[in-house]
């Protein structure tokens, strides 16, 4: 780090771990955008990291990881108590019920600010209502200066469930990088000859666990081709992306004889291309936060179809810029894809009004500004209450 990137406040974010997600990629996305001589920053994982961490090229940012132990790891705590006494960051944002307890020992270590998000509930209980759980968030709550919400439903879910006051909550809607996600000529993808000019290509995009419910989608997959039968050899499904489930989904496409009209590609690099070449985007999920590939999508110019679960009706506008469905219906969902195959010109349509709400509703600008201010807020009034010299520096930042 430069002489000038030491100088700025330090925010150490803890996580549960640094892999592929949602949450990781809006962290991407902030931490590259904040410049490195307003805030330093120090991700740890309580248990690792992996070579996702090297999407953040801010010099300001280093990783630390402290390789929890499977299941009840209470030297973690110390490791984690000693590496905060360290580092001495004014502030500690945690993200997630897994990585709450660092509240506890952000506290205990003298960390005056203290910050924790919510990006979705967990994936085991994705109503947020296990008594267990919801007694630790209560527990932590007193310790939580200020909460932040990917969503609107996350953030009333906080104030009806976890009786945090309104007034500590700020919902942030994450950003989507408009250059990067654009709409242009169609790419042509898949194996040779998958797809022509004729085709109408249905993607999705995520990773490939249980809650995402790819067999859902693959299952829709399949009545939206008996459903249609005039356009049925001309329908594609692409899902990107890696998991637990893709063996299984591979068993379920062979065995509904689709392997000519589905392709799952597993993770890759170049998801922004890829999604120039689809014509339909499909979020099968039983729960979300806020969904990055919702936005990813709206901002390739495509129509998004969408369960009705977490902060997805904040994002799609039904029958504007999408459709919602319940989750776990394939009868529904192909009933929502049929109805954009039979209806190319509203498919056009709904792609470029969710294009122009992106633009409008979701720039990155606007996320790292917001994030930014509540930093500068928490530096300041724990330079207060610690005496320190940072709140001229969180002043001179905002």
């Amino acid at each position: 780090m430069t002489a000038t990137t030491r100088r700025a406040p330090l925010i150490a974010h803890v996580v549960a771990n640094f892999d592929t997600g949602g949450l990781e990629n809006g962290m991407v996305n902030l931490l590259n955008r904040i410049p490195p001589q307003q805030y330093r920053h120090a991700v740890i994982c309580l248990s690792d990291y992996t070579d996702y961490s090297k999407r953040i090229d801010n010099p300001a940012v280093g990783f630390y990881a402290l390789h929890k132990r499977p299941g009840k790891d209470f030297r973690l705590y110390i490791r984690l108590w000693r590496l905060l006494r360290r580092l001495r960051p004014q502030v500690v944002h945690t993200r997630n019920l897994s990585a709450l307890e660092a509240q506890f020992v952000a506290a205990a270590s003298g960390v005056h600010a203290r910050i924790h998000g919510e990006h979705g509930r967990d994936v085991f209980d994705l109503e947020g209502k296990n008594r267990k759980y919801n007694v630790l968030r209560k527990l932590a709550r007193p310790l939580v200066k200020q909460y932040i919400c990917v969503s609107q439903d996350l953030a009333q879910w906080l104030v009806d469930t976890v009786d945090v006051p309104p007034a500590r909550i700020k919902q942030i809607y994450n950003g989507v990088d408009m250059g990067r996600f654009r709409h242009g000529d169609k790419q042509r993808i898949g194996p040779e000859g998958f797809i022509d000019a004729d085709s109408v290509v249905i993607g999705s995009v995520g990773r490939m666990v249980g809650v995402k419910d790819y067999a859902n989608l693959i299952r829709a997959f399949h009545l939206l081709v008996q459903r249609v039968p005039s356009r049925a050899s001309h329908l594609r499904l692409v899902i990107v992306g890696e998991g637990g489930e893709r063996s299984k989904c591979q068993a379920l496409i062979d065995e509904l004889r689709l392997s000519d009209q589905v392709w799952l590609s597993g993770a890759r690099a170049d998801v922004n291309e890829l999604m120039r070449g689809f014509d339909l985007f499909v979020l099968p999920s039983l729960g979300e936060g806020i969904s990055n590939t919702i936005l990813e999508a709206m901002a390739s110019g495509l129509p998004v179809v969408a369960t009705a679960v977490g902060g997805n009706p904040e994002l799609v506008d039904a029958k504007e810029t999408g459709l919602l469905v319940p989750s776990a219906d394939s009868s529904a969902l192909a009933d929502a894809l049929s109805w954009y195959v039979e209806h190319p010109d509203r498919m056009r349509a709904h792609g470029a009004a969710g294009r122009a709400a992106a633009e409008r509703r979701f720039s990155m600008e606007t996320m790292v500004s917001q994030y930014s201010e509540i930093y500068a807020e928490q530096v300041r009034l724990a330079s207060a209450a610690s005496g320190d010299a940072w709140a001229s520096h969180s002043q001179a930042s905002r």
